[in-house]
């Protein structure tokens, strides 16, 4: 019995998620005494270093039909690999790609699944995944009793561990089948961290005022290596792009800082942030209801507390 970790990759790079799950992985081979293995499929020139975060064998099935995301390929490569390399439990991360395979590999694989996991399992009567629910409010403990086991991991949920070294690379002998998916074109959102992945995040809302005024959000997350997000009702005017607004209708994230500038909060909008670790509002409205959630806050005029906010950032950073 082995824990194997699908190990995310995208345009030839293993993605961070897939880092935090080899180091759960790792964590969940320990308590039941077994080893960690992971996959890869397609091209993965990064592979090797999912050694240093605990996988103590890698595979990589290199067909270059799986450079093309198709979750009914993908779904049966992973199930066989599965079953060749001896595993019983599966981990892979809640991202829209995990979404889109865990279904199919449990049904697949006769495995019971729990999607979107934030602690470690205890094994020590059984294996209970805990998870939130009802949007951060309260925890979820499930006992999976199946033989196999799979377990989707969120975003952030935990820290990559670096504890081993870069691993050798073994090919794997699965073959992509054939893709019924044809791809006319591919938009990508390049130059930042995307934000299910994101430690840092800035955010604004409608107390911007103006779009003109963003510049600022831009500056404070460029010092802070921050991704930026936005309100819904500052995606629904136009103000920034709709793959930015977290929320109950939007992303759901849990970053280590979220930084809320501008943003009432609405229960809409801290259904999609209150797992964030630490949250910052900045709001001249005391009675602002984001208040009442923050870890720290700042009340005041953004348009004077982020300019003084970005300038002690970077006196901060020349002094170290």
């Amino acid at each position: 019995m082995s824990v194997i970790i699908f190990a995310e990759s995208v345009d030839g790079q293993v993605k961070k998620g897939a880092f935090e799950a080899v180091t759960y992985g790792r964590k969940v081979a320990d308590a039941l005494g077994t080893v960690c293995k992971a996959i890869t499929l397609g091209k993965a020139e990064n592979a090797s270093e999912l050694g240093v975060y605990g996988a103590q064998e890698v595979y990589n099935a290199g067909d270059a039909g799986f450079n093309q995301f198709d979750s009914q390929v993908f779904a049966a490569a992973i199930a066989d690999a599965f079953n060749q390399l001896g595993s019983k439990v599966l981990i892979l991360s809640h991202s829209a790609m995990g979404k889109s395979l865990t279904g199919r590999l449990s049904a697949r694989l006769n495995a019971g699944c729990v999607s979107g996991a934030s602690e470690l399992p205890d094994t020590s009567n059984g294996f209970v995944v805990g998870k939130s629910v009802y949007s951060g409010k309260a925890s979820a403990f499930y006992n999976i009793n199946s033989e196999n086991k799979i377990v989707s991991l969120m975003g952030n949920a935990i820290k990559p561990e670096r504890v081993g070294s870069p691993a050798e690379v073994k090919a794997l002998a699965i073959q992509a089948g054939a893709s019924k998916i044809k791809v006319v074109e591919r938009k990508t959102i390049s130059g930042t961290v995307p934000l299910p992945e994101a430690a840092l995040v800035v955010s604004a809302g409608r107390g911007m005022k103006d779009p003109s005024n963003w510049g600022m959000i831009e500056e404070l997350a460029a010092e802070l290596g921050a991704s930026t997000a936005c309100s819904r009702p500052v995606s629904d005017s136009g103000w920034r792009p709709h793959h930015e607004h977290v929320g109950q209708t939007g992303l759901a994230i849990r970053p280590n800082l979220y930084i809320a500038i501008g943003i009432s909060g609405a229960i809409q909008h801290l259904a999609g942030v209150n797992n964030s670790r630490v949250i910052v509002v900045i709001n001249k409205d005391p009675e602002a209801p984001f208040f009442k959630a923050a870890d720290y806050g700042i009340v005041g005029d953004l348009f004077e507390v982020v300019p003084r906010l970005i300038e002690s950032v970077k006196k901060f950073k020349a002094g170290h």
